[in-house]
């Protein structure tokens, strides 16, 4: 009981701070996926990736290709081993390059929102399909910044 008052108390006093300071106090929102739907830089890495899947559709017809003109069963197999591990290999590396490019590109447009922000006065910026009501929309001003 005397946790549950403590609690309460708490509470009425970080609402009463808010509401006091409720001047000072102003939220944003943003609407993440049109940001980075229109970052030329993540429009870039989409066409890089675009590239490197058909290169690997390439390799991977030429592949198929190879195996099927060999008639020694002992032959194709390890053929088709040798491709096998090629291609794995080739994907994971396609894979890790792209999951830190896109990191390094999360933390950039993270880093301009935060910039933007900062420099408007705003004190929180919450993710646009978050919030029902309220707050000052700056989508279209950080996507003037990331283009």
């Amino acid at each position: 009981m005397i946790r549950k008052l403590g609690l309460l108390t708490v509470s009425a006093a970080i609402l009463f701070g808010l509401s006091a300071n409720a001047e000072e106090f102003s939220i944003a929102v943003v609407d993440v996926p049109a940001v980075v739907n229109a970052s030329a830089q993540v429009q870039a890495l989409k066409k890089e990736q675009q590239l490197k899947a058909q290169e690997i559709i390439k390799f991977v017809e030429k592949a198929r290709k190879d195996v099927a003109s060999i008639s020694d069963t002992k032959k194709k197999q390890a053929a088709e081993e040798k491709y096998n591990k090629e291609l794995t290999a080739k994907k994971e590396k396609m894979d890790t390059e792209y999951a830190a490019k896109l990191q390094a590109l999360d933390k950039s447009i993270s880093q301009q929102i935060t910039d933007k922000a900062k420099a408007e006065g705003y004190n929180v910026v919450l993710s646009k399909n978050v919030v029902l009501y309220g707050g000052t929309d700056i989508t279209s001003e950080i996507v003037k910044i990331v283009k």
